[in-house]
């Protein structure tokens, strides 16, 4: 008998609020500075800030970072090799625009030590802003009201709105307002240094430091209650420009003092306080960056950007913001209702990705977005895998400029592979500008399997969306340079029958590298072959004129779609008939199994603690690899492999990854295993929240936050859109009422909702949708909702044996591990 479904709360409710639409914090703590910080960034996907307070003191990282805004350096190697990365690129901590320090009695507020009778600090979903409320008994014992808010535009990608209201409650004092910019590329402030400073150990998840200046003034100028500064940057010479205007609300008499130098600008405001007299300070701010326009020119854009504001007024901001958000919501909320906690968390980890992707525009979305420098600011394949499924079906115009933003690096990804001895086109598997900054080539360029992420992901934007015109103009130049590289690595064996076959690459478990047909890269690489050849012979046979431009373009002969066809036919899939299962690779069985139920807890993640040379020799994988395949490709395997598959490698996955829980919840759940596809979307849910992985401090894991909607809608909605065809085959969770969630096919949105007996799909806006549930054919219009009864929950855990700790393989391994704990899944 299933149990039913108890919510687990990892999260500390006598400090953090329960609403479904916010994220509240009702006591201060100095304790966990970086993961509150990072819980209460704001942000629009160009530029972000960390949720310091507002008296910039008291901070794990000072933080505001603008999306591929970066600095360059050589990469050293102890060994010299041809072909290494070159080139190291790290996003750049930008002049810090949040702090407004606050002296009543020429006292400061610091919060670490302040008597605070109140304080709440939420962030809001709904509108996108950050607000903070504080009593301060000062040394004096003067009692003060401050209050604070923070946004970052989603309307105005340039744009910040910050303010600061403080109110004397009993007593008149002198009070000031220090509204400042600071240029500390460090992440310092006056007080405190970083833990990286005093010792902190190697962790190739979090950013390089910098050995130099990074930002060289060229600007700077204040006047009229305005600062502005700009800045070159040193190697990579990319400028930028910031400014910041300024507006005083208050019947108290007050003066004004302004300054400003090459790294600091600062507006005071002196004010003789009287007691129940408000005063409110405005500051709105403006960033500019360009890869090379002068800085003379940006400081005119902030300008433009500060005028605009000055001239519409903040409440139109506000407004317009609110309206931005509402919008989104309307597409992409999923509810979950009875469970306030689960219903929280989802909408947090949704307007995270909002906040990492609304105004990327042709940018990439880096790994923790624009909320810290944790993996120094690089893009990897995890926006096509995790992010791109949400934007696709929620947000299809971002879907389309994240795609552009991979056409644009086309030509540096031809050169990269011309460097690795292969045709058409190899991309980065970490980057900012388009080059490859992976030092470790073994689990960095040797993934070569994101050529066909990034095709997969442009293959189920077109199909999902219909965007025809951009598979003709710019996609299909993707999919044949892709295509070309992946038939040009591999080779044909002769061994009875052809096969193809692929060697010397890393899937996505970077535990096993450098392996000879890897199945997730394989099973990939046939989908991105197929996908190629498909393209080139439609727009052949539709579109003659588009398909000469693409010829001259591209330099296409007219026999690759063929050769493309016949390697994906033949390419060759790894499979033990003895054991019954997919190995990882070629060689993965041969290898010792790794005994995960018995490695110390501070062991973990193995990465940190040892050798990469040690992991190599085992089974033991850092993230789902032939999982994920069993995912994108499905279609391809059938459900009893899936299943045994499934059983062979969760106990060998350490879940050292926040990439992997997501996917084994789906698989978990398309199976049969329900109880453990909650446990692992629960691991996932509160990756950030709680800090399961201990480095929320660097940012937020926003493919993560992507995964969470795969698990919620590709999981437990049962969703699946092989061949242009969406499918449902739902797994609700047991104690779940139901699950509502929205997807956009074609310019239709649909809304649906999943009960346990039945499935019903409304059209919210657009025409008409055909789906397929349980193999029975839908259509949707406007003309009403359409409910669709279901026959039972598919597999159920009762009905299917599960191997457990202890028990045999088919092999005769042991299987030596379950579901990993809260801390490492």
């Amino acid at each position: 008998m299933i149990k039913q479904f108890t919510e687990s709360d990892p999260m500390d409710r006598t400090r953090f609020g329960l609403d479904e639409w916010e994220l509240s914090e009702n006591s201060y703590s100095a304790h966990d500075l970086g993961l509150t910080e990072t819980l209460f960034a704001v942000g629009n996907g160009y530029l972000g800030m960390r949720g310091n307070v507002e008296e910039g003191r008291d901070a794990h990282a000072h933080g505001t970072f603008i999306n591929g805004f970066h600095e360059t350096w050589p990469i050293r190697h102890a060994e010299e090799a041809f072909g290494f990365a070159r080139v190291g690129q790290t996003i750049v901590n930008v002049p810090d625009n949040k702090v407004m320090k606050l002296y009543v009695d020429d006292e400061p507020l610091l919060l670490s030590v302040a008597d605070l009778e109140h304080y709440q600090r939420t962030l809001s979903f709904r509108d996108g802003v950050l607000r903070r409320s504080v009593i301060w008994r000062t040394p004096a014992g003067k009692r003060v009201r401050v209050e604070s808010t923070r946004m970052v535009s989603f309307t105005q990608r340039h744009l910040a709105i910050m303010t600061i209201e403080v109110t004397m409650l009993d007593d008149a004092a002198p009070v000031v307002i220090s509204s400042q910019i600071l240029n500390r590329q460090d992440g310092k402030d006056e007080y405190h240094v970083r833990a990286a400073a005093m010792g902190e150990g190697v962790d190739p998840r979090k950013a390089s430091g910098f050995e130099s200046r990074v930002l060289l003034p060229e600007a700077h100028w204040c006047g009229d209650r305005r600062i502005t500064l700009g800045y070159r940057s040193a190697n990579s010479q990319m400028t930028l420009a910031v400014g910041t205007d300024h507006e005083i609300e208050t019947a108290c008499e007050h003066t004004e003092l302004i300054h400003a130098d090459e790294d600091t600008g600062k507006m005071v405001f002196r004010i003789d306080a009287e007691p129940g007299v408000p005063i409110k300070i405005t500051k709105v701010v403006a960033y500019h960056t360009s890869r090379g326009v002068p800085v003379r020119e940006l400081v005119d854009r902030c300008r433009r950007t500060l005028d605009r504001v000055k001239e519409h007024g903040v409440e139109l901001q506000l407004s317009d913001q609110r309206a931005w958000l509402d919008e989104f919501w309307k597409r992409s909320d999923v509810e979950i209702p009875g469970f306030p906690a689960v219903q929280q968390a989802v909408r947090w980890n949704l307007f995270q990705i909002a906040q990492a992707t609304a105004r990327s525009e042709q940018s990439g979305v880096p790994a923790k977005g624009v909320t810290g420098s944790g993996y120094g600011g690089h893009y990897f394949w995890d926006t096509e895998i995790y992010v791109m499924p949400f934007l696709t079906y929620t947000t299809p115009w971002a879907a389309r400029s994240n795609l552009r933003f991979r056409y644009n690096m086309l030509d540096a990804a031809r050169r990269r592979s011309a460097e690795l001895a292969q045709r058409g086109a190899l991309y980065p598997w970490r980057t900012i500008n388009g080059e490859e900054a992976s030092a470790y080539y073994a689990a960095g360029t040797a993934q070569y399997h994101i050529d066909a992420d990034i095709a997969f992901a442009l293959c189920k934007y077109v199909a999902a969306s219909g965007d025809e015109d951009y598979l003709r103009r710019e996609g299909v130049d993707i999919l044949v340079e892709t295509a070309r590289m992946f038939a040009d690595l591999g080779f044909w064996r002769e061994d009875g029958f052809r096969t193809f076959h692929i060697h010397g690459v890393t899937g996505p478990d970077e535990y096993t590298t450098v392996v000879n047909d890897n199945l997730f890269t394989n099973v990939m690489a046939r989908f991105n072959l197929r996908k190629a050849a498909e393209a080139v012979r439609q727009l052949a046979a539709t579109d003659e004129l588009a398909y000469q431009r693409l010829v001259l373009r591209c330099g296409l002969k007219p026999e690759e779609p063929d050769e493309w066809e016949e390697a994906a036919t033949a390419m060759a899939i790894p499979y033990d008939p003895v054991i019954g299962i997919h190995p990882q690779d070629a060689h993965f069985l041969d290898r010792e199994v790794w005994d995960l139920a018995n490695t110390p807890q501070d062991k973990r993640p193995l990465l940190l603690h040892y050798h990469p040379l040690v992991i190599y020799r085992f089974q033991v994988l850092k993230q789902a690899d032939v999982v994920l395949a069993l995912f994108l490709q499905g279609d391809h395997f059938t459900l009893d492999q899936k299943r045994a598959d499934f059983d062979y490698y969760d106990p060998i996955t350490t879940g050292d990854s926040t990439l992997s829980g997501v996917v084994q919840s789906i698989i978990a759940a398309e199976v049969g295993y329900h109880e453990l596809a909650l446990k692992y979307f629960q691991s996932s849910l509160f990756v950030d929240l709680a800090d399961l992985h201990g480095n929320t401090t660097d940012g937020v894991h926003v493919a993560s936050t992507g995964g969470v909607w795969a698990a919620l809608v590709y999981g437990f909605g049962g969703m699946r859109d092989y061949n242009g065809t969406i499918t449902f085959d739902p797994r609700l969770p047991d104690g779940w009422p139901s699950l509502t969630f929205r997807v956009t096919i074609r310019g239709t949105r649909l809304r649906v909702d999943l009960e346990h007996t039945r499935m019903t799909f409304t059209v919210e806006d657009g025409g008409s949708a055909a789906v397929v549930v349980r193999g029975q054919d839908v259509l949707v219009d406007e003309a009403g909702p359409v409910t669709v009864a279901l026959d039972g929950q598919g597999p159920r855990l009762t009905d299917v044996p599960r191997l457990r700790t202890g028990e045999k393989r088919p092999d005769g391994t042991l299987i030596t591990a379950t579901v990993p704990a809260a801390t490492t899944a």
